[in-house]
C-alpha cells in the first residue's frame, strides 16, 4: 500500500509553484550577462527588471527600492552592517533595537556585535510572542539608529505591530526595518502601510527558487554594500545576476499577489482544522503563540511529557513532515529560543511541533495527521512514564 506523503513544514521552505519551474527553465537560455551592453545581455537584463516591477508590486514599492539578494538572510545582514558602519563613522546615533525572537541570522549578528563592543537591545515579548510595547518604549531614544523588527514569527507565526513600532521609531528618528519574509504571500504586505525604511524577503517562501530574496530601501534610507566589486544594482550588491532565479521570483511574486485573498483564507482554514482537531483528540496540549495575530499557515503546538524530536520522527515515518521549530537553528536538541522567550516552560518548548501550511495542502492531509498523531502521542507518554 502507497504511503501518504504530508508536507506540512511550508515556513522551512515551499516547493516551488509549476509555473514558477517553467519560468526558470524557460530564462536558463537566456545566458547572456545582465550588465552586458550587447543583444543577450540586454534580454537578461529586461527579463531582470520585469521581475523587478512584480515584486515591486506584491509589497506596494517602487521597483527602484529592490536590491536583489541571495535571500532574506543576507538582506538582513546588509541592514545591520549598514549601521554598524554608520555607528564606527562616529554617528551620535549608536544603539540597535531588536527583539528577542528575530530569525537566527539576525540573532547570531546581534551576538557577533556585542562581542564587538557594539550596544544593541532586544525587546521582551509576552506570552504570546508579541512585542511588549511598554518596554519597547522605553527602550527607544535619541540614541538609536535602527529599530528591527520581524513582521511574522517563523515559529510561532506571531505577526507583530510592525506600523505602529515604525512610527514610534520614526518619532525618535530612528530607521525601522523589518523581516517580512514569512508574511510574504500569507497576509497583505504593504511597505507604504508598514511605513518602514527597509524590508527583506527570501524567493522560496512563496513558492519561488531557494537563493534569491531581496532588500527593499527606501530611498532616502542610509546605505551601505554589504558585498562589494562591481556595478550590478546601482552598487549596491556585487555580482553577476543570478537571471532565472530573479525571474522565478518574479513569476511567484505576481502568483503571490494574484492569489493571495485565496491563499490565506485556505491557510487559515487548514490550521484551524488541525487545531480543534488536535485539542478534540489529545489532551493535555498547549496551543503556542498569538491565536489573533497570527500567519495563517502557522500552528506550534507542545505536547507535555512527549519529545518533539520523537514526535517528529514518528510522524516522518508515518509520511507527514513537519518542524520541531525554525530550520536556520535546527541540528540543536535545544529547545526553541522562540518560546523560551515567549515564557514557555522548557519541558513544553522540548515538547512542542510547528505545522505550516502551504498551497499544495488538503483537508485531507489535515484528517491524515489527526488519524496518525494521537497514537503516536499515546505512544510517546506511555513511554517517558514507564
Amino acid at each position: 500500500m502507497e504511503q501518504n506523503i504530508i508536507y506540512l513544514d511550508n515556513n522551512a521552505t515551499t516547493a516551488m509553484h509549476e509555473d514558477v519551474i517553467e519560468a526558470v527553465h524557460q530564462s536558463n537560455m537566456l545566458y547572456g550577462n545582465a550588465s552586458s551592453m550587447h543583444m543577450a545581455g540586454r534580454q537578461a537584463a529586461l527579463a531582470i527588471e520585469q521581475s523587478r516591477q512584480a515584486l515591486a508590486s506584491l509589497i506596494d514599492e517602487e521597483s527602484s527600492s529592490i536590491v536583489f539578494t541571495s535571500g532574506a538572510s543576507e538582506a538582513n545582514n546588509t541592514v545591520f552592517n549598514i549601521f554598524k558602519e554608520r555607528i564606527d563613522l562616529g554617528s551620535k546615533r549608536n544603539r540597535i533595537v531588536t527583539t528577542t525572537i528575530e530569525h537566527p541570522s539576525i540573532i547570531e549578528t546581534v551576538k557577533y556585535l556585542r562581542q564587538l563592543g557594539y550596544n544593541v537591545d532586544e525587546c521582551p515579548v509576552d506570552s504570546t510572542g508579541r512585542v511588549k510595547m511598554d518596554v519597547m518604549n522605553k527602550l527607544l531614544g535619541d540614541d538609536v539608529a535602527l529599530v528591527s523588527v520581524m513582521l511574522g514569527n517563523n515559529e510561532i507565526g506571531t505577526i507583530q505591530p510592525v506600523a505602529e513600532i515604525a512610527r514610534l521609531a520614526h518619532q525618535t528618528g530612528a530607521f525601522m526595518h523589518t523581516d517580512a519574509t514569512q508574511a510574504i504571500g500569507k497576509i497583505p504586505v504593504s511597505m507604504r502601510e508598514l511605513g518602514v525604511d527597509y524590508l527583506s524577503l527570501s524567493a522560496h517562501k512563496f513558492y519561488g527558487p531557494k537563493g534569491v530574496g531581496a532588500l527593499v530601501v527606501k530611498a532616502k534610507a542610509p546605505y551601505a554594500p554589504l558585498v562589494h566589486g562591481g556595478h550590478q544594482e546601482g552598487g549596491k550588491r556585487a555580482g553577476t545576476y543570478n537571471t532565472a532565479s530573479i525571474v522565478g521570483m518574479g513569476v511567484a511574486a505576481s502568483i503571490a499577489q494574484r492569489d493571495l485573498d485565496m491563499e490565506r483564507k485556505k491557510l487559515w482554514k487548514l490550521r484551524e482544522m488541525l487545531r480543534v482537531g488536535i485539542l478534540e483528540r489529545i489532551s493535555n496540549v498547549v496551543v503556542n503563540g498569538n491565536q489573533e495575530h497570527c500567519l495563517p499557515g502557522t500552528l506550534d503546538v507542545s505536547f507535555p511529557h512527549a519529545e518533539g524530536e520523537s514526535i517528529l520522527l514518528y510522524l516522518d515515518m508515518e509520511g507527514i513532515m513537519v518542524s520541531t521549530g525554525s530550520a536556520c537553528a535546527s541540528g540543536s536538541l535545544e529547545p526553541s529560543y522562540v518560546l523560551l522567550a515567549s515564557g514557555v516552560d522548557i519541558e513544553l518548548a522540548h515538547g512542542s511541533i510547528r505545522f505550516s501550511f502551504g498551497r499544495y495542502n488538503t483537508e485531507q492531509d489535515v484528517a491524515y495527521v489527526l488519524e496518525k498523531l494521537p497514537p503516536i502521542i499515546k505512544r510517546l507518554r506511555e513511554m517517558s512514564t514507564r
